[in-house]
C-alpha cells in the first residue's frame, strides 16, 4: 500500500464514454485520503449510485490530481543499456492518463514492440518528464 495521498473523483457523466461530465452537473471531488480510505469511499459512492450507468467515480492519486498525472515514454534504442535513443529517433511521449490508462497504454506498446529487444518503454510521473526535459 501506498502512503501517499488520494482522491475519489467522479460524478454523472454525458455518456458512457464518460469523458464530459453532465450538463448541469458537476464534477465531484472527496479527499485527500489514504489508500485504503479512498477505496472505502469508491466502495461506498459506487454502491449508493449502482442503478444509474452514468456514474462513475475513480481514484487518482495526488500527482493527477495536480494534472502532472502517468506517461509512457520510451522508443527505440542504440543498444540495450537504454541510455541513448537509436540514431534518428526521438524520445515518444504519450499522455497525460490516470494510472490505469498508462499502464493499459504501456501494455499496447510493449505488446507491439515485443519482437524488438532494442524498444523500451516506461511508465513515469508528470514531475519526472518535466526533470527529464530540464
Amino acid at each position: 500500500m501506498s502512503d501517499g495521498k488520494f482522491y475519489v473523483v467522479g460524478g454523472e457523466y454525458a455518456d458512457t464514454s464518460f469523458a464530459a461530465i453532465a450538463p448541469g452537473q458537476q464534477e465531484q471531488r472527496f479527499g485527500p485520503f489514504s489508500e485504503a480510505e479512498a477505496r472505502n469511499k469508491w466502495r461506498a459512492l459506487t454502491g449508493q449510485t449502482v442503478d444509474n450507468a452514468l456514474i462513475r467515480f475513480r481514484i487518482l492519486g495526488e500527482a493527477e490530481m495536480l494534472g502532472t498525472g502517468w506517461y509512457v515514454v520510451g522508443g527505440e534504442y542504440a543498444d540495450t543499456d537504454f541510455c541513448h535513443l537509436a540514431p534518428g529517433q526521438e524520445l515518444e511521449t504519450y499522455g497525460p492518463f490516470p494510472r490505469t490508462e498508462a499502464l493499459a497504454v504501456w501494455r499496447a506498446l510493449t505488446g507491439k514492440t515485443v519482437d524488438n529487444a532494442m524498444v523500451r518503454y516506461n511508465i513515469i510521473t508528470g514531475a519526472a518528464l518535466a526533470a527529464q526535459k530540464g
